[in-house]
C-alpha cells in the first residue's frame, strides 16, 4: 500500500530543496491547472506521456495539500466511502443522485 502522507511530506520537502514555491496557493493551482491541460492535449493527440503528465497532477496536488496541512489519503478515503454510500439513477439521461445513505 502506499503511504500518501509520506509521499505528500516528501513532494513538499523536494519543492523547498529546490526552490519552488510554497507559499502562492493561487499559483500552486495554476500549475495544477496547466498539467490537468498538458494530460488532457496528450491524452487528445494520443500520447506515450499521458501517465506522466496524470503523475504530474498528483505531484501538484499533494504539494498543495501539505502546503494546506490536508491529509490527502485522509480525504480520500473519506470521499470513497461517503460515494459508496450514494444512490443514483438515471433521470433525463443523466446519471443523478437521489440518495444519500448514512455510514453505518
Amino acid at each position: 500500500m502506499i503511504d500518501l502522507k509520506k509521499i505528500q511530506k516528501e513532494v513538499y520537502q523536494n519543492k523547498v530543496n529546490k526552490g519552488f514555491n510554497t507559499s502562492d496557493i493561487s499559483k500552486e493551482f495554476c500549475y495544477i491547472y496547466g498539467e490537468v491541460a498538458e494530460a488532457y492535449e496528450a491524452f487528445r493527440k494520443k500520447k506515450d506521456d499521458l501517465g506522466e503528465e496524470l503523475a504530474d497532477i498528483t505531484i501538484y496536488l499533494l504539494g498543495l495539500s501539505e502546503i494546506l496541512n490536508i491529509n490527502l489519503e485522509e480525504e480520500i478515503l473519506k470521499k470513497v466511502n461517503k460515494n459508496n454510500h450514494r444512490k443514483y439513477e438515471v433521470i433525463n439521461g443523466v446519471n443523478t443522485r437521489v440518495e444519500e445513505y448514512e455510514e453505518k
